[in-house]
This record gives structure tokens, sequence and C-alpha cells, in this order.
């Protein structure tokens, strides 16, 4: 199908994954579709972006609005390529960051491997104090908070995160803060926890603001580039980045809070596959997102997806924010099958991604993956193969030839034999990601509905119902672009918090409805720009 050539408002939906970024072109008054998958550019997402714009074919000036969904703020996290972020702190709370809630890496044993994403040398205390009920008992010093901005500044430090105790309770101290940074600091990328999350726990209410000071200037830069590019193309109209709530906001919103972009591609496609099910009468969901690099899992309830305020990026880095409950773990097409030494056979979390990429895509890779084993298998049509309009076909034979060397060989098994082990652990790897979202959580899935999308979503979708005792499966008719299609139905929408620390019985209701009031205000606001 193709979007017509004179539409005036086609909506452009764009899902950049690990290894494809997938474009949808709608035109909304005739339902039109035109659809593309193009491998992602790691290097500079932005330049995959704009290629698939390129390769969609629809002209700049009939497109009414573009809808982006991006792993790119939680790649950052998990890969520690973020900023280099410098931390002010209450004196006594320099460690939160390191100590976290007491928890350990692995259940078994007395050693770990954790490192914060802001190091201790970075992490300065700031002789300031306010109690739980927002009195200040000791203000900032000013002219403290200016030695210690510009020993960071001097450390090397891009972006600084200002989190002091109690401060959800009243921010003026980090607004004076705040306002002696400004001074000296070379860019906008100064964050305080009272912005970014005014709620209690510092643990999470720092981690949260770091993360954003983390992924910021990756992702302004990132944003700020598409949009350039589109700018100097003559597109005018909108751009929107989905958040981890499946909302929309704009791309200046997306600038100045990142940490909401966290699993935003993801999130599109939960909100696609609620869309679909709904369209096809069902309501009670079970949704699961198998793509090149991961497999996200989700529980949909009357027809929304859960939504959560807390999320683990990686251990000891937590995000408090709204985001619809996903599950991720690192099982996708392209992830890579090894032997461990006790000689068991594991799936992931290493993604071969779009570069290299699987070795069936003769594009340099060396590692079997998930795809190898599917193509082995013949459960791949190598002459119809994914993004095909990238020009390239998949190579059966270098695919069984490395399942042999790494996989078929060391266990004794032949190819077909250890192509298929690979699927197996692949699946059961996913039903439990599945459970996770189910039965850990009080639901039976037999009483749900599955969706499978995604790239290879549709060739496990059978097994994961099996495997469960789901009795339903649906399967959309382009399941490889659901996540870009989640960005096109996605709704605008900006989630506020704010911690009151009052007794009930006790409590003042003007001032509750104040904030109420005040965060209607600000929506609506949002909403109007």
């Amino acid at each position: 199908m193709s979007a017509r050539a004179d539409a005036k408002e086609t909506v452009i939906g764009i899902d950049v994954g690990g290894t494809f970024t997938d474009l949808v072109g709608l035109d909304p008054d005739s339902g039109d579709l035109k659809v593309v998958k193009v491998f992602s550019t790691p290097d500079d997402q932005a330049r995959g972006l704009l290629h698939g714009l390129d390769n969609l074919g629809i002209p700049i000036q009939s497109i009414g609005m573009v809808v982006h969904g991006s792993t790119v703020a939680t790649n950052a996290v998990v890969e520690r390529r973020g900023a280099q972020v410098g931390l002010l702190t209450t004196k006594g709370f320099r460690d939160v960051l390191e100590i976290r809630r007491r928890d350990r890496h692995h259940d078994y044993g007395l050693t770990g491997d954790f490192k914060p994403l802001v190091p201790r040398n970075l992490r300065l205390e700031v002789d300031e104090r306010s109690d739980h009920k927002g009195n200040i008992l000791k203000p900032v010093d000013l002219e403290e908070i200016e030695r210690l901005g510009k020993q960071l500044l001097d450390d090397g430090c891009e972006a600084v995160v200002v989190s002091f105790l109690h401060c959800y309770a009243n921010p003026a101290n980090e607004q004076k803060a705040k306002e002696v940074l400004l001074g000296f600091w070379p860019n906008d990328y100064i964050e305080l926890s009272s912005e970014v999350l005014p709620e209690f726990r510092e643990f999470e209410r720092t981690s949260t603001t770091v993360v954003n000071a983390y992924v910021r200037p990756l992702i302004s830069r990132y944003l700020r580039s598409v949009r350039d590019q589109l700018r100097g193309d003559g597109f005018d109209r909108d751009i929107v980045m989905i958040q981890s709530n499946g909302g929309g906001m704009s791309l200046e919103a997306a600038e100045r809070y990142s940490v909401n972009t966290v699993l935003s591609g993801p999130a599109a496609g939960a909100i696609a596959a609620a869309y679909i099910a709904s369209s096809a009468g069902h309501t009670e969901v079970i949704s699961g997102d198998m793509g090149g690099t991961s497999f996200d899992a989700c529980l949909i309830r009357d027809g929304r997806p859960e939504v959560s305020s807390d999320r683990v990026l990686e251990f000891g880095v937590p995000v408090r924010i709204s985001m619809i409950d996903i599950r991720t773990i690192g099982a996708g097409g392209g992830s890579i099958a090894w032997i461990d030494s006790g000689g068991l056979l594991e799936i992931g979390p290493h993604s071969a991604g779009a570069v290299p990429g699987p070795v069936g895509y003769d594009r340099g890779g060396t590692e079997p993956t998930v795809t190898d084993a599917n193509l082995v298998l013949g459960r791949i049509n190598p002459e119809y193969s994914i993004a095909r309009e990238e020009g390239f076909s998949l190579n059966v034979e270098s695919a069984r030839k490395v399942i042999e060397v790494k996989i078929a060989n060391p266990l004794g098994l032949g190819a077909e034999e250890a192509a298929e082990a690979v699927i197996q652990v692949a699946n059961i790897k996913m039903a439990n990601a599945l459970r996770v979202v189910s039965i850990e959580k009080g639901h039976d899935p037999r009483e749900f509905f599955q969706v499978g999308f995604g790239g290879a979503g549709p060739l496990h979708a059978a097994a994961l119902a099996r495997e469960l005792g789901i009795r339903k499966t649906l399967i959309p008719y382009l399941p490889g672009v659901t996540s870009a299609m989640g960005c096109i139905l996605a709704d605008m929408r900006h989630d506020w918090v704010q911690t009151l620390n009052d007794p009930l019985d006790s409590a003042d209701m003007a001032e509750i409805h104040g904030i109420y009031e005040d965060h209607v205000r600000r929506g609506e606001e949002v909403l109007a720009s």
C-alpha cells in the first residue's frame, strides 16, 4: 500500500530500534499506509531516521506531523555512554547513589561490581538543610555553590544535578543554587530534583534526576539534529516524541525531561497492541514485542496497558516516572547464542544489533543469533527478507556454518538440532518474561488474548501461546512496524506528581486543591503549546 501523493496531512510514525528503524506514513483521510524498514545507525541514530524518511517517498510538504519513539535514552544508560554528570547534594548524603537500598547484584556471595552513574569524586556535599515540612534549617551558602560548581566544571562535567534533602517540600535552597550555577555554567544542563521529581525518597529522586542529566545532552543533540535537518528540508510542522507513559510530548519537552523518553519505543508498541486487540474485540491482552535486540512484554487490562511509577533500568539505577509497565529482556532476533563455561546454551543479553547484525545478513556478523537459527530451520524466507528495500538478501549457508561451528559442534548436535535448541531457549526466556507481567502479578495468562508483533514476534508467538496456555493469538497485518504505528495512535499526555507529607486527618484541603489546580493549569498550558 502507498500513501497518496496529494495527501495534505500525512502523519509519520517512527520507531528507532536497536537493529531497525521503522516508519509508517498514514493518510488519515483515506487510511492509506506506506511503510519502510531501514537499518538503524548506532553511531548517529538521526542518520538512519532521515534515511528512512527519504525512502518513505512522501513529499515533505504533505507531512502534517512526525511522531517518534526511541530507545536512545535507555541504551545510553545500559551502555554507559551518557554525559559526565556532577552532583551537589546535602552534607551527609554524598553516597546515596552508591548505598542504594542496600540490595545486592547477586543473591549469593558478598562481592559486587556496581558503578553509579556519578563517580564519588564528582559527588560534592553542600552544607545546607531543610526538614520534612519544608522549613529551611540552614540556607545555602552562595559562595560555596559557586566554588563547588566551578570544581565540577574543572573536572569535566557537562551536566550538574542539585538534589537536596526534603526539597520536594520546599525547593528554595535548590532554586538558589541554580541561580548561582546559571551565572557560570556553560549550558542549560542544570537539573534540580525538585523540578524533575518533587517526591520524597532521596535515593529514587536523586537517581531519576541523575538519569535525566546523564541522557539529556545526548538526547538534545540527537533531537536537535533531527529537527534541524527536517527544518532544512522545509518541514515546519510538529515533531512529537513518545514518552514512557505512552503519551506524546513536544521536542522541547523531550529535551528538557529526557528521562521520560526511556523505553518510549516499546511504550508505543504497547499502545498499538492495545488498539489492535480492542479493534478485534479483546481488552484483556498480553503483548509480546520481539524486535532485533530485545523482547518487550506488557499486560493490557480493560484495553489499557498497565502503568507503573517504578522502573529499574539496570541494577542500582531506578527511575521513578510514570511509564507503561513493560518487562524487557535481551531476547530479540539479533540476540547472540553462546555456550557458557558450564556448557549450557545461553541467549543474549548481547545483540548483534544493526552493526554488524546477524551472520545471515552478510554485513560482517560473526556470532550466531536467533535470526540465524530461524534461517537454518527455514522459518524465514531468504528471498523475501526483512528490510528488503535495503537491497540485501539473507545468506542461509553463512547462518548454518556459524551455528555449526559455535553451537552444534560444542554440543555434539547437528546444525538443525542446534538451531532448534537456540529457538527453544529463546522461547523459554520470552515465556518467562510473559509470566512476570502476568502470573507474578496474580493474573492467569490463559484468560488473556495474545498479540505477537515486532520483526521476529510472529515467528515465536505460537510457541509462547502453547507454553503459557494462551488460547488465542493475533498477529498484526504489519507486525514489524507495529511500534511505529503506535506512535501515530498515541495521545498527547503529561503526568505531574507532588508529595504532600501531611497526616490525612489534618491535611489542608485548600492546599491539596491548589496543587491539583496548579497541575491542571500546567497541563493545559503544555497541551496548548
